[in-house]
């Protein structure tokens, strides 16, 4: 069990929660934060002064004072109305690292949520309740509204919910797990869904996707050096160590790892060639700029998993509550744009290794990569399918977060866009995902266009584990599921984990 303080979560956790159902607990220094924070907001209650979200309206609404006898109404009524998302529903684990980030921000003990409240988020994580959450409908503040709403209206025993395409109203769901509907108190549903947590889960889960495939492109960048007979010499390590970018030395580095012992390499050690395209020299420093990139995402990522985002906010040792901003999701939204402009990087040179393996006058290999020319196309329309999602990979890179637009009756007069950023980060994942499935594919058939040399052991472990999903392309077939299968190999870590060599 992950036992949540609201300081610690890492995103190993976060995964281990969101794809492997690890169930979540209470710390019980968290216990006692929230318990505390709790007590001002009763304080507060049982007072006259006007608190903005616990006897005020919200938005531009908070001047309208609210009658005491009125206040849990009101907290229902703000996720009722809050839920106002569209479009197709965020995956399951996107929800339930949702959950546990929301559950997380709740237990740092700035909110003001009550104990037995939270514990009641916990069991629908643990017991795999998963609200059905639309994906759009927020623009990252004050925080993600209508998501966490649609999220949070399930603990009351509204909304929906759904599990591999089961759904089930919130209702019934909660009699089916033998759980009661939450009655709120005051403030507790702002203290449900003010805040940035679905933006982080989805760019969270993007960054852990994104930090595989830049180990995944590494190993696609290796297969189509040796299969293109490129040197070695441009990845001596003294050359990066004298521009001493993190990134850049674990890239060069891995491919010196990758390619050690290569008899295709060896057969040409002598060829007189000076140097290579930069798609193939310039690998280490383009991989290494994603790689850098991704650290810094990780550190705001990481930052705001474990950060309070909610408004007001609880100060329980001065008996405080203090409005503010933590609720806008500017940091994030700049990760998002960050990693989209990162993995389409590692795209863009993709792409151009993959071209120059299927052109003849580039590659010296059979045009298209089939020996059948003219009758056979080999992988002439794999290439093209490549050169197509890198064009859209350009597309959805303008930066979401330099956009805003007035909301709440121009109360909130600057947003962030957050959401927006993260979801676009996800799809171009994806996109960038299958782009590298088809250099993959493009250089194993390459290395089969050498024999009787051989790659480095790494390389033909990897040439393997891409052959017992795909044999080598001898007759012409559709593309599309071997295109498929080699993507999944990526997505799910199968490639990394077949050469046999860790790749940093």
């Amino acid at each position: 069990m992950i036992l949540l303080d609201g300081a610690t979560l890492s995103l190993t956790d976060l995964l281990a929660i969101a794809d492997h159902g690890v169930e979540v607990g209470l710390a019980p220094s968290a216990r006692t934060r929230v318990a505390a924070a709790r007590a001002v907001v009763d304080a507060k209650t049982a007072g006259n002064e006007p608190v903005y979200g616990v006897n005020t309206g919200f938005g531009n609404f908070a001047e309208t004072r609210i009658e005491k006898a009125d206040l849990a109404a009101l907290q229902l009524n703000l996720l009722r109305s809050h839920a106002a998302g569209v479009d197709e529903p965020l995956p399951v684990r996107a929800v339930r690292a949702t959950m546990a980030l929301r559950a997380n921000v709740l237990a740092k003990g700035y909110s003001g949520i009550r104990v037995e409240t939270l514990e009641a988020l916990l069991a629908l994580l643990n017991r795999r309740v998963h609200p059905r959450v639309p994906s759009r409908g927020s623009v990252g503040a004050s925080g993600d509204l209508a998501p966490l709403a649609h999220l949070a209206l399930v603990l009351v025993g509204e909304g929906d919910t759904w599990n591999q395409d089961i759904r089930l109203s919130g209702a019934a769901a909660l009699l089916a797990a033998g759980l009661a509907p939450v009655v709120l108190g005051p403030k507790e549903g702002l203290a449900l869904i003010n805040g940035t947590q679905v933006s982080t889960a989805v760019l969270a889960l993007a960054l852990a996707g994104a930090e595989r495939l830049s180990r995944a492109a590494d190993v696609a960048a290796a297969l189509s050096i040796d299969g293109l007979m490129g040197s070695m010499h441009p990845f001596d390590a003294r050359i990066h160590d004298a521009r001493p970018f993190a990134g850049q030395g674990a890239s060069a580095a891995n491919l010196r790892r990758l390619m050690d012992g290569s008899a295709i390499n060896a057969s040409h050690v002598n060829c007189g060639r000076v140097q290579d395209a930069y798609s193939m020299r310039c690998t280490p420093q383009v991989h290494g700029a994603a790689r850098e990139a991704l650290t810094w995402i990780r550190h705001v990522v990481t930052t705001e998993m474990n950060a309070a985002t909610d408004n007001p906010m609880v100060f329980a040792d001065e008996g405080d509550m203090v409005s503010g901003g933590n609720f806008h999701g500017a940091p994030l939204a700049l990760a998002a744009d960050l990693l989209v402009m990162a993995v389409a990087q590692l795209a863009t040179i993709s792409e151009r290794r993959s071209e120059r393996l299927v052109n003849p006058a580039l590659s010296g290999l059979p045009a298209f990569l089939t020996r059948h020319g003219g009758l056979q196309s080999g992988f002439m329309i794999a290439q093209v399918t490549a050169a197509a999602l890198t064009s859209e990979i350009k597309t959805l890179a303008h930066p979401a977060s330099v956009d805003t637009i007035p909301t709440s009756a121009n109360k909130e007069d600057h947003v962030s866009m957050s959401m927006h950023a993260a979801l676009k980060a996800e799809r171009v994942l994806q996109l960038v995902t299958t782009v590298i499935g088809i250099e993959v594919l493009c250089g194993c058939q390459a290395i089969d266009l050498h024999a009787p040399l051989r790659s480095s052991e790494p390389l033909m472990r990897a040439h393997a584990a891409v052959r017992k999903r795909v044999p080598t392309l001898v007759d012409d077939r559709s593309p599309a599921p071997d295109i498929d299968a080699i993507t999944e190999l990526i997505r799910n870590g199968g490639l990394e984990h077949s050469i046999g060599v860790v790749v940093n």
